[in-house]
């Protein structure tokens, strides 16, 4: 299997000076510009040199092609040879399931085979802290309503 080639990263003009602008490339367009004309010493510009060999243009870093799945009939399609799934991060945590199962069944790769957690341990949270809150604010309203009754009476 052949590896993709390192290429360096391609700085915008004066980034370095000009933090506001960002290191996104730009093509640069400047009459007198020294990174246009090609200077060693102002960066390099992106050319066609840098392209990658055609047996690994477009794949995923393991080797696979890399296809994404919607829905259960699309895995059908797919060549476990060549070809690994990326499951759609719109779809639910119950399809999800579904899915990872039968690409397991077919022997299929998955390469984001995680179920998102995240959700479940929020639900946790919120409902932990609605049940603390009330007692919290029905003690502190106490203390505030009790100061200025206070106050009254020793003001009569």
């Amino acid at each position: 299997m052949i590896k993709k080639r390192e290429k360096p990263k391609f700085h915008r003009q004066n980034s370095q000076v000009k933090k506001r602008q960002g290191t996104r490339w730009r093509k640069p367009r400047g009459m007198d510009s020294k990174q246009r004309e090609g200077h060693k010493s102002r960066g390099v510009k992106p050319t066609v040199g840098y392209r990658q060999p055609k047996q690994v243009r477009g794949k995923h870093p393991s080797g696979y092609e890399d296809i994404l799945i919607t829905n259960l009939t699309d895995l059908n399609e797919i060549k476990k040879e060549t070809q690994a799934i990326r499951i759609s991060s719109t779809i639910g945590a119950k399809k999800k399931k579904k899915i990872i199962k039968k690409a397991q069944e077919k022997q299929i790769k998955i390469l984001n085979p995680k179920i998102n957690k995240k959700k479940k341990e929020s639900k946790i949270k919120k409902e932990t802290k609605e049940t603390e809150k009330p007692a919290k604010k029905t003690e502190n309203t106490q203390k505030i309503n009790e100061k200025p009754k206070q106050e009254t009476l020793q003001k009569k």
